[in-house]
């Protein structure tokens, strides 16, 4: 299974711990150039412990440089830091005794963080170098002065011992700890989206409520409307310019009404008119049919596959107003007609809406189902998130593209249903 990419926020959090650990290695390596040669006697000369520390305080000023710009610092990042402090750790091991210096065991300190907190791959990436590099130091880099001058064979027995511990310390923490490690982030992926889905139905419910008492608002306003729009259509010396607008005021003042008896059945009043499992092709035709209702002037090419007369969907009328929402988005925003494509993919129906405005918002984009968004002057934001919550509650997926030469490219995906016996 492939691990998510970690947030970079967190491999920074993650990166300014590591470059402590560094200090404190560096404070480590200081002390002992301080002790006297007769207290500690590793057999390391002072020009490559001065050169070390150098090392170690370039690589940390650095490191503390990009975090102090708010450089993006991802798994990659961390992955190299870490391979630089394990080569430096060797160097260290090298010149005070090498595989002899009982500090050998802070390899595993390097690979812990990785199993820690990189992917799979980044760990055992990091075990595999731990164990050349302690390898190297074992069996092919002499090491200038061992801390121990005479081995012998119990000695030798004893070195050969601690590789193979290490070797097996080093696999069991790339396999336990980092499966581990993915369990948990899976976890906290999983629990992160529950409390976003809450979130989302907490506000759905709160629209709901708000939509529930506009709608019993606006009863009696529109009642009115329609029987002064019914009076003035009757009467005789009205002009014909006139009386052709008065027809479209009616007909969108009946839209309206419907709009308000949809709210009236969605409260569990009238539910049997949705649900139904139609063809894919009629839905869709049902779906373009509504919005050049709305819009006659509208314009609009549509592509639909042929396969799709065979395959059945969940059509509800909260789905259907779903993506007469999206067209009307695309119309909005495009001066040249809208494009409807529509396929099967698998066991899912696929469609494409696709425009020629100015692309979708960053911001629209990164809050797509989260929270309300809209560019338009007068927009309020609930079309998209309406449908893109009735479209997840249906088991679909939404997704905005740049189309390419300009426009936007909206995905939409939902499941496909078996019909039923005939």
């Amino acid at each position: 299974m492939v691990d998510p990419p970690n947030d970079p926020t967190a491999a920074g959090a993650n990166l300014k711990r590591l470059l402590l650990l560094r200090l404190f290695v560096i404070g480590a390596l200081t002390l002992l150039l301080a002790l006297p040669r007769s207290l500690l006697d590793t057999g390391a000369s002072q020009q490559a412990l001065l050169t070390l520390i150098a090392v170690l305080v370039a690589i940390s000023l650095w490191t503390w440089r990009r975090l102090k710009q708010r450089a993006a610092i991802g798994d990659a990042g961390f992955l190299a830091q870490l391979v630089i402090d394990v080569l430096v750790l060797t160097a260290i091991l090298y010149s005070t005794g090498g595989a002899s210096n009982p500090f050998a065991w802070v390899y595993l300190i390097p690979l812990s963080i990785a199993a820690s907190v990189l992917s799979a791959a980044a760990s055992w990436a990091i075990a595999a170098l731990t164990v050349i590099c302690y390898s190297s130091l074992m069996f092919g880099l002499p090491a200038p002065a061992p801390m121990h001058a005479g081995h012998d064979q119990a000695f030798s027995q004893h070195l050969l011992g601690m590789w193979f511990g290490f070797v097996l310390s080093a696999t069991l923490v790339a396999w336990l700890v980092s499966g581990m490690a993915r369990s948990l982030r899976r976890r906290e992926r999983l629990l992160a989206e529950a409390r976003e889905k809450a979130l989302r139905d907490e506000q759905l419910v709160a629209l709901a409520t708000l939509a529930t008492g506009a709608a019993h608002e606006l009863g009696t306003p529109l009642a009115t409307m329609a029987v002064l729009t019914g009076e003035l259509t009757r009467q005789d010396d009205l002009p014909t310019r006139a009386r052709e607008q008065l027809q479209i005021l009616r007909a969108q003042i009946g839209r309206c009404k419907e709009a308000l008896s949809v709210i009236s059945a969605s409260a569990g009043e009238n539910r049997a008119e949705g649900g139904a499992l139609v063809s894919c092709d009629r839905f869709l035709r049902q779906v373009v049919t509504q919005w050049k209702m709305q819009r006659p002037r509208g314009r609009i090419e549509t592509d639909l596959a042929d396969e799709m007369q065979h395959g059945c969907i969940l059509a509800e009328r909260t789905l259907l107003q779903a993506l007469v929402n999206l067209l009307n988005n695309a119309a909005d925003a495009s001066p040249r007609p809208v494009q409807l494509r529509a396929s099967t993919v698998g066991d899912a129906l696929e469609v494409e809406i696709l425009d020629r405005g100015p692309g979708p918002c960053p911001d629209t984009q990164a809050g797509l189902g989260r929270r309300r968004h809209s560019a338009k002057e007068y927009g309020l934001g609930l079309g998209l998130f309406l449908t893109y919550a009735t479209v997840q509650r249906l088991g679909g997926d939404i997704r905005l593209f740049e189309r390419e030469g300009g426009g936007t490219r909206t995905r939409l995906r939902l499941p496909l249903q078996e019909a039923g016996p005939a």
